[in-house]
């Protein structure tokens, strides 16, 4: 979001193709966030819809995803302009584009700190919390009692799933799980999942997400699976500040902060399980 003090001549705001995800990945890289090697695809695949580009003669000079997830939620991510070409408007029609994009569902984004008040005057968007980035170094050993992801049936982590995230999301997470260069991990006792998690590779180190758990044990011993999964790389992850077993697990294990964004939303906040949520599974698509 930016003022518009002098606005762009012709600029045009357009969806953006399946073979332009990379440039969402060089605008997140560009902002220190850390992208996932293959997120733009998977982003791009769980909403085709829901991307667009900010161009000027045929060049991007921005993006915003708006990744409908169903009827009554939506999520705001990879919203960022270059830097020559802020303060001039293109945010504004940014905006416009995800704002006819999602209609009247509930929106969730996570803002940068410095970005915060914008919402909240511009959008009325309003604030519930802040997750915190974390950095810390893989390795370790492998906890006994996890199942690999793929032994999971689908259906019963969809389910789970939906508890501590506000709507079913099947392609996402049909994808996700699965992605090339990651590891995954679940709890199961008595036939019954108790928790799940995601590691994949970034352009710079490794980052969890998502990490859901029923507990603060088993939350860990996931935790250990995916840093052990990962020897002498760095880790990142987003930790719900609200949730103090996940903060205890990630001080416990020298984890240090990065930065911080603001989980907002443009209605209520959404009925999920927040004592589950250990690190959220990305800062763009929620």
């Amino acid at each position: 979001m930016e003022k518009n003090n002098i606005e762009i001549q012709g600029l045009k705001i357009r969806k953006m193709r399946r073979d332009e995800t990379e440039f969402v990945v060089q605008m997140e890289a560009a902002q220190g966030w850390i992208p996932g090697i293959h997120d733009g695809k998977l982003y791009y695949e769980t909403d085709p819809d829901g991307f667009f580009i900010a161009e000027i003669e045929g060049e991007p000079i921005g993006c915003v995803s708006a990744v409908t997830y169903d009827d009554s939620f939506g999520f705001i991510g990879v919203y960022v302009v270059k830097p020559e070409f802020r303060n001039k408007g293109v945010g504004i029609k940014l905006t416009e584009k995800f704002l006819e994009r999602m209609g009247n569902r509930n929106i969730g984004l996570d803002a940068v700190v410095e970005n915060e008040k914008k919402y909240q005057k511009l959008m009325k968007f309003k604030s519930f919390y802040s997750n915190l980035r974390f950095e810390g170094r893989g390795g370790g050993e492998v906890p006994d009692g996890l199942a690999k992801i793929s032994d999971v049936p689908f259906e019963s982590l969809l389910e789970y799933d939906r508890e501590m995230f506000p709507a079913p999301r099947p392609a996402f997470l049909k994808n996700w799980i699965k992605q090339p260069d990651s590891y995954a991990f679940a709890a199961v006792e008595a036939g019954k999942l108790k928790g799940y998690g995601v590691i994949r590779k970034c352009h710079n180190g490794y980052r969890i997400g998502p990490l859901f758990a029923d507990d603060a044990i088993t939350a860990e011993n996931i935790f250990l699976a995916l840093k052990a999964s990962v020897p002498d790389e760095a880790i990142y992850m987003d930790v719900p500040e609200p949730n103090k077993n996940a903060m205890e697990i990630a001080n416990k294990y020298e984890m240090t902060v990065m930065f911080k964004t603001i989980r907002m939303y443009s209605r209520e906040k959404p009925d999920i399980n927040l004592e589950k949520v250990y690190v959220v599974t990305t800062i763009e698509l929620g």
